[in-house]
């Protein structure tokens, strides 16, 4: 199921220098402030760049993406690799801003291919490369790297994207914030209702109360649609305002986990956040479901998440104060250990590291 194989990073926020291989499913475990979310951080600044927002994702403050800041770091550069082909990029400080030192592509097979696309330039010029016929390589590199998107379902504020009345037809994709929850659900209920069925019994396994989705375009604005739901026992009026802050997450979960084409690679940041202990078994289930279908990393400080994972799934984050490194646990070695303690009890015994 691996998309992504490897990345490889260099002088971004606190990691000074990391190569990680990657599995069908990576969690990445630690203390606050080793860093752990600054690998997930890699690839929000890899979507600013795709989408041609670096400049203001920067915003006059390229230190605090630059290790230790440009007087240690005067540059960063991120590699993403795939099966023969990769995409990278090395941003150097310029004044107030970051700018391209260099952006790449590269493809290994029965010929090689490693030219520069751009130099100096303030926005990739990826997508622009890849718009020409015979540029086979970046054409073929674009939209692998361009669906590297992290979900990110934290807003569960009255003014939350999952809560809004939505168009409609705004569902091609389902949206990293879930900004078109209703509508992507309510195709999902129209054209594939065992996928939607799924969603709805694992939302009653960590929700008892919750019966069943009421999904219909408004009956005011037809091109409009919100999410509404059915309480068991009550005939009473609910939507996304009626819900818990836990549940909406889950619900967001697991629509992004069970739908029926989701994105090659599911980039989650403590995707446990506000959830009982319960329901994180649940999502531990679907995570590792998911990965035989695609591939999955996320950062979590879960003890309970750990507790459902195979070792040989996390990868340890730690920071010794001046520097973020990472390592894949190693089965073999904690064979003893787990014969008697879960991989939880051994992460809060200081067993695995990743503790403050």
């Amino acid at each position: 199921m691996k998309t992504l194989r490897k990345v490889k990073v260099e002088g971004f926020k606190s990691i000074a220098s990391a190569e990680l291989m990657l599995g069908d499913l990576n969690v990445v475990i630690g203390a606050n402030g080793s860093g752990k979310s600054n690998l997930i951080g890699v690839f929000r600044l890899l979507e600013r760049v795709l989408t041609h927002n670096l400049q203001l994702y920067v915003a006059s403050e390229p230190d605090r993406f630059l290790f230790h800041g440009r007087k240690k770091t005067p540059a960063l550069s991120l590699d993403f690799a795939f099966d023969q082909n990769s995409y990278g990029f090395t941003l150097k400080a310029a004044q107030d801003t970051l700018i391209f030192e260099s952006e790449r592509v590269e493809y290994s097979g029965y010929w090689s291919y490693g030219e520069p696309i751009a130099v100096g330039h303030k926005e990739s010029k990826l997508e622009a490369a890849a718009a020409p016929y015979k540029n086979k390589i970046p054409k073929f590199v674009f939209p692998k790297v361009r669906n590297l998107v992290v979900h990110h379902f934290h807003d569960t504020s009255d003014t939350s994207p999952a809560k809004q009345t939505v168009d409609l037809d705004d569902n091609r994709f389902f949206r990293p914030n879930a900004a078109n929850l209703p509508a992507y659900l309510y195709w999902l209920q129209e054209k594939h209702p065992v996928q939607f069925r799924h969603i709805e019994e694992h939302i009653r396994l960590v929700a008892p109360f919750f019966e069943a989705f009421v999904l219909a375009p408004s009956r005011l604005n037809e091109s409009r649609i919100k999410l509404e739901w059915r309480q068991k026992g009550s005939d009473g009026y609910f939507d996304a305002y009626s819900l818990s802050d836990g549940t909406l997450r889950f619900i967001c979960l697991a629509t992004l986990l069970l739908q029926p084409n989701p994105p090659a690679l599911i980039l989650l940041d403590e995707p446990e956040l506000g959830l009982h202990p319960f329901a994180i078994r649940i999502l531990a289930d679907l995570l590792e479901a998911a990965s035989k279908r695609v591939q999955v990393l996320l950062a979590t400080q879960s003890v309970t998440l750990l507790d459902n994972l195979a070792p040989q799934d996390v990868i340890v984050a730690q920071n010794d104060g001046l520097e973020t490194t990472f390592d894949r646990l190693d089965q073999e070695k904690l064979e003893g250990w787990l014969a008697d303690f879960s991989l939880g009890e051994l992460w809060e015994k200081n067993v695995l590291g990743g503790r403050p």
